[in-house]
């Protein structure tokens, strides 16, 4: 692992983003119009298809889960193949299905076109982000062994420029709203229409190192035993995100008897990770990966576990009831510290465990990974929620749950580390 005292001085915070090569400053800077176009549709979604489409609840929550399913669940699959044909043909593939599904989004009368659009949107990304994810770590391998910055604070670069772009999408979407839902997708489909042409003729292809055929890199994969404990264990530190959007509401009306403060909560989170992740991640990179591993999912099962020690008793109603956010708070805090440092160091260990081969794939199969983990915690997580939503003993059951899920991803992930070797 790079060692702190060999990152050249000129990578400090502010000078950081330039002192990398520029393919890697513009694949930065692609990843955050990723998200920028994504967010500036996507969270509306919901409200087009209930105000405009006279969609039920239920139809709702089916197209929004199909295009979860037609991106986490196909992940693996674009990985292979940005292995076996390269990452700039998958890439490109991926981002003219989404400007496709954008327009299509914006033409639709009916529910069964706008299902239609979200597929292609879910699938692009099924396509092209395992080739991005394919890119920084081939391309943060070579950064670290040139002294510049190390893998794992490449990742971390990842995750600063992929939330400024989440955060901007629903900005601009806000401002946007008022021109109409098919306005919004129209722009979204700009948006990457452009970073079609900047990947096709401005941003040179990563190389990856080349697999035989689709199915000796999922082979390869599968006959990878380590890598598939990992997968398992890391799957909890998106499972531990999902939260804020299942059972952070629970909480809040546990706490307040209602979910006002929601919003203002994820403006914190956003904030606060802005604020720390290049901190924390070099933090993280000055300490041992089992080290950090050990503690960033050790905060986020105590980010749980101290809902579920408040989650019996009624709230305090002191300050005007602000105390009783007091745990909600907490457990933001808590959770993303716990990412912010761990994530990082966990993204850079794929490589090694990949032994830096069929990297695509690798990652592919671990966000796949990850889908499915998501999906079962809720269903299980979910159907413990509603004793939460009042002081009982049978409040804490669900938090527990999750607590005991990231302890043990705390114990299993510094195990497969001190034996992943460089």
């Amino acid at each position: 692992m790079l060692k702190p005292e060999n990152t050249a001085k000129k990578t400090r915070d502010h000078t950081v983003f330039f002192a990398l090569p520029l393919p890697v400053r513009l694949l930065l800077i692609t990843q955050l119009l990723f998200n920028v176009g994504f967010y500036l549709v996507v969270p509306f979604l919901a409200t087009f298809m209930h105000e405009n489409l006279a969609a039920t609840g239920a139809m709702i929550g089916l197209v929004l889960g199909m295009r979860t399913f037609s991106q986490q669940g196909l992940f693996f699959l674009g990985g292979a193949l940005t292995d076996r044909f390269g990452v700039k043909p998958v890439l490109l593939t991926g981002i003219a299905i989404r400007v496709a599904g954008f327009i299509l989004a914006g033409l639709s009368t009916s529910i069964s076109s706008l299902m239609i659009a979200v597929i292609l949107i879910g699938f692009a990304a099924a396509l092209f982000s395992p080739a991005a994810e394919a890119s920084f770590a081939v391309a943060g391998k070579k950064t670290e062994e040139d002294g510049i910055v190390s893998r794992a604070e490449l990742f971390a670069l990842d995750a600063l420029f992929s939330r400024v772009g989440s955060l901007t999408g629903p900005v601009l979407g806000a401002l946007l709203l008022s021109t109409g839902f098919p306005v919004m997708c129209m722009v979204a489909a700009g948006i990457f229409t452009l970073l079609f042409f900047a990947h096709a003729c401005i941003v040179p292809a990563v190389k990856t190192p080349p697999s035989e055929s689709v199915w000796a890199s999922f082979s390869q994969v599968l006959r990878n035993r380590p890598f598939l404990i990992f997968a398992a264990a890391y799957s909890t530190g998106l499972v531990c995100y999902n939260q804020q959007y299942l059972a952070l509401p629970v909480e809040l009306m546990r706490a307040t008897g209602n979910q006002g403060a929601l919003g203002w909560m994820f403006v914190f989170a956003s904030v606060f990770s802005l604020a720390l992740q290049m901190p924390l991640a070099r933090w993280a990179q000055a300490h041992p990966r089992t080290v950090s591993l050990k503690i960033g999912f050790g905060l986020m099962a105590s980010a749980f576990a101290i809902i579920a020690l408040c989650a019996p008793f009624p709230a305090p109603t002191a300050l005007g009831g602000m105390l009783a956010l007091a745990p909600s708070i907490l457990m933001l805090i808590l959770m993303h510290t716990g990412q912010m440092i761990a994530l990082p160091i966990a993204r850079d260990l794929v490589g090694v465990l990949a032994k830096e081969q069929s990297v695509g794939t690798y990652f592919g199969f671990l966000n796949s990974c990850g889908g499915v983990a998501v999906l079962l915690s809720s269903l299980i997580v979910g159907s413990l929620l509603d004793a939460a939503t009042i002081p009982q003993p049978q409040a804490a059951f669900p938090w527990l749950v999750l607590t005991g899920m990231m302890a043990a991803s705390a114990v299993v992930l510094p195990m497969i580390a001190a034996r992943a070797t460089r």
